[in-house]
């Protein structure tokens, strides 16, 4: 009869220590694991109910609430409608996209074009027409490099263009601050520049005594280059001043000269080209002292 009950007990016995030594392994896995997905946080965030431009005075109709999933919160994360209503804007919001610090005035100064004006800049405005506006595409948030065209003062006493300044930024063409979704070109009568306080009074002078005008530039594009002017008698002559040792002179181009040698080999006439080379002739330009 024992022999006949031992076969059970130790199936009993077997079954009893795997269920218990899987009990212990789910007991383990359970306190080692990571979950996967976590539940839902408790922050809040602030994000836009529409496209807002730049410039906007942000209102209760502007915003609403959403909940921000994880712990990862972006620098200057704000998740409370008083931090937000009644600052202006100083870039462009999208539809749903989170309100930031970085992207809001501080509270207090409003919105509009003085949201723009960084800590010891000037917005200067500068009377334009067609051609000197690129034919519109200078608009908010565009560069340009500024080109002053005039006669008083020049070395040569005669008319020359030169670059007065360079990578400006532009933040408002008329009255529009924003810039057209589509990049559309916008005939206004006046650009707004972004200047510092000398540049202020250099634009407002070249104004009074020449003639400006404005190159648009690619955005990307902040290389500084250095000219000498270019005055009315090069134009047809070729000639290009430059800055030698501290004096500007007038280069002029000189054409190659040709040798034509006439000889005869084995009773048969041949011509032979000889070219003197490329040179350039440098002369003091007029009324450089």
């Amino acid at each position: 009869m024992a022999s006949r009950t031992r076969p059970w007990l130790l199936l009993a016995f077997a079954l009893a220590t795997g269920g218990v030594a899987a009990w212990l392994a789910m007991s383990y896995l359970r306190q080692q694991r990571t979950p996967l997905i976590r539940g839902p946080s408790e922050a809040q965030a602030v994000v836009a109910a529409k496209d807002l431009p730049v410039g906007a005075v942000v209102t209760e109709r502007d915003i609403r609430m959403v909940p921000w999933p994880g712990d990862a919160l972006p620098p200057g994360f704000l998740g409370k409608r008083e931090d937000v209503v009644g600052r202006g804007l100083i870039t462009t919001i999208r539809t749903n996209e989170p309100f930031l610090e970085s992207k809001l005035a501080p509270k207090g100064v409003g919105g509009g074009l003085t949201t723009l004006i960084t800590e010891g800049m000037r917005a200067l405005a500068i009377r334009v027409d067609e051609v000197v506006g690129v034919a519109g595409f200078v608009i908010p948030g565009t560069r340009v490099d500024v080109l002053l065209t005039m006669t008083k003062g020049t070395p040569t006493n005669e008319q020359t263009t030169k670059i007065l300044m360079q990578n400006v930024q532009t933040i408002a063409a008329g009255q529009t601050i924003a810039r057209d979704a589509e990049g559309k070109p916008m005939p206004v009568p006046v650009i707004t520049v972004l200047v510092t306080p000398e540049q202020a009074e250099t634009l407002v002078l070249a104004s009074k005594e020449g003639k400006i005008q404005m190159a648009l530039r690619n955005t990307l594009d902040t290389a500084t280059v250095t000219t000498a002017g270019t005055p009315v008698t090069s134009l047809m002559s070729g000639a290009r001043a430059r800055v030698v040792g501290g004096r500007r002179v007038v280069v002029r181009p000189v054409r190659n000269q040709q040798t034509i040698v006439e000889g005869f080999r084995g009773g048969e006439k041949t011509l032979s080209r000889f070219s003197a080379p490329s040179t350039t002739s440098t002369i003091p330009d007029r009324g450089t002292p």
